[in-house]
């Protein structure tokens, strides 16, 4: 059933308003009024301490004493936020007799005005009512927006105003208007202001609004984070610019549920590799975000982790920047992070680890790279990228450069996700174990005194597999 209540936002700017009522909830009333520019009469026995500042302050006239009808003499709107319920309705009769609107905080039924939850931006606002019905999901779905709308919003919201007669006289057909308004929006212009590049943003507007009404052919590429695969640890950003997005290129490793937030009509295009099977290069991968991007869309290069650990986002940006595209990273929580922490194991302790190494060894040649003397170090933790396929020449390289046999290990296979598994040892049996589980990709191996803690701080999924009266030295 639609909602019977007209949504209307009322310009209060000296214009007189009554608050019935001394407490808390009336505070809150009478200071929203304020901001609006309204002159606040408020009426009640006695005041808070904050209301009796702002009384002594001159901010609001004061009318002492229990309620007048003719308090509302004068009055535009009129808020009763008192806690008796006889008083209320008292001012909401006496309103509605002088045809003023009247809002009984908590009592739909005895308002002929709802007071919206609402967001503020600048000069935007998004108000949402339930009609009085149900208040606290209002409050809920304010809670999120406020999320989703930074404060960038109110920056465009401030531009286009102060801009409104020059688009108007350029663009004087409503139809120009709207399509105009389709271009500017989707283009670099909110990006812009969200890097805080204000000169640029007047720049990137000013150009716009010379273009001609054809579409113009500029795209640009997000490299964005998807994290470990649970969907509530993308950043509000990373949320924003899936929702942006005409063309998400995105790898085999960034999971079904982060997908599903993708904006609904987006062209969505697997570019996954898996050691063995590189079904797309990274040569191919540059080839697309170039294609998509020259085309004028909006392309999102979705990462698993993070696009600067282990995951090509410097060589990706050198061939956008080479090309003249524009891009922007979001950062994503990489796989050391997460899935240490969804195991329960810190990646540094007082005792125990000082410092954490981030590796990646996914093939032999990645292995004989490293500088296995200083990763044989102890108090240190490993944090290994991509190493399933190579734990035997892990294990035996950091056993020959003096790591102990007895260091534990935690293996975290698909870490943060519903099928997490984790699997414990110590060194000297880890490629056993990972073969005895038959551990697969997305995994995440953790070597270091650290990795013992995972038998008794887990927290997600199921108990670790593996050796349970492995534990730290006292």
């Amino acid at each position: 059933m639609a909602s019977p209540l007209f949504p209307v936002f009322a310009d209060l700017r000296g214009r007189d308003v009554l608050v019935v009522g001394g407490g808390t909830v009336a505070q809150r009333k009478a200071e929203a009024l304020l901001e609006a520019g309204g002159r606040v009469r408020l009426g009640a026995p006695t005041l808070n301490d904050a209301l009796a500042r702002h009384v002594a302050e001159g901010r609001i006239e004061h009318l002492a004493g229990p309620f007048q009808a003719y308090w509302l003499d004068g009055a535009w709107l009129a808020i009763a936020a008192t806690d008796d319920d006889a008083v209320n309705r008292a001012v909401a009769e006496a309103g509605n007799a002088r045809r003023i609107w009247v809002n009984v905080v908590d009592d739909a039924d005895a308002s002929s005005v709802q007071i919206p939850a609402r967001i503020e931006r600048g000069p935007l606002q998004v108000a949402i009512s339930s009609g009085g019905g149900a208040p606290m999901l209002a409050r809920h779905l304010r809670e999120k927006l406020e999320s989703e709308l930074d404060e960038s919003v109110g920056e465009l919201a401030e531009l286009l105003g102060r801009e409104r007669s020059r688009i108007r006289a350029r663009f004087p057909q409503l139809g120009q208007r709207r399509r105009f308004f389709e271009r500017l929006l989707a283009g670099p212009l909110p990006g812009l202001l969200r890097q805080r590049r204000k000169l640029a943003a007047e720049r990137e507007f000013s150009a716009a609004l010379s273009e001609s009404n054809e579409p113009g052919s500029r795209g640009s590429v997000a490299l964005v984070g998807a994290g470990p695969g649970d969907p509530g640890l993308l950043t509000l950003r990373a949320l924003r610019v899936l929702n942006e997005a005409d063309v998400i290129l995105h790898d085999r490793l960034v999971s079904k549920e982060v997908l599903q937030l993708v904006r609904r009509d987006a062209q969505r295009i697997e570019v996954g590799k898996q050691a063995g099977n590189h079904h797309t290069t990274q040569q191919q991968i540059h080839a697309l975000m170039l294609e998509h991007a020259r085309a004028g869309k909006r392309v999102v290069r979705l990462k698993g982790g993070d696009p600067f650990v282990f995951g090509r986002g410097g060589e990706e940006l050198e061939v956008l920047q080479a090309d003249g595209i524009d891009f922007e990273v979001v950062p994503g929580i990489t796989a050391a992070l997460a899935c240490a922490a969804y195991a329960g194991v810190p990646l540094t302790h007082r005792e125990h680890a000082q410092s954490v190494r981030l590796v990646t060894a996914h093939c032999k040649e990645s292995l004989d790279t490293l500088d296995w003397q200083s990763l044989a170090l102890e108090r240190q933790t490993l944090a290994v990228y991509m190493g399933v396929a190579g734990l035997d020449g892990l294990r035996d390289r950091l056993i020959a450069h003096g790591r102990a046999s007895s260091t534990p290990f935690a293996l975290v296979e698909n870490g943060s996700r519903p099928e997490q598994r984790v699997v414990t040892g110590t060194l000297a049996d880890l490629a056993e174990r990972a073969r005895h589980y038959e551990v697969q990709s997305p995994a995440l191996l953790i070597i270091g005194e650290v990795a013992a803690l995972a038998g008794k701080l887990h927290w997600f999924g199921q108990a670790p597999l593996g050796d349970t009266a492995l534990a730290l030295a006292a």
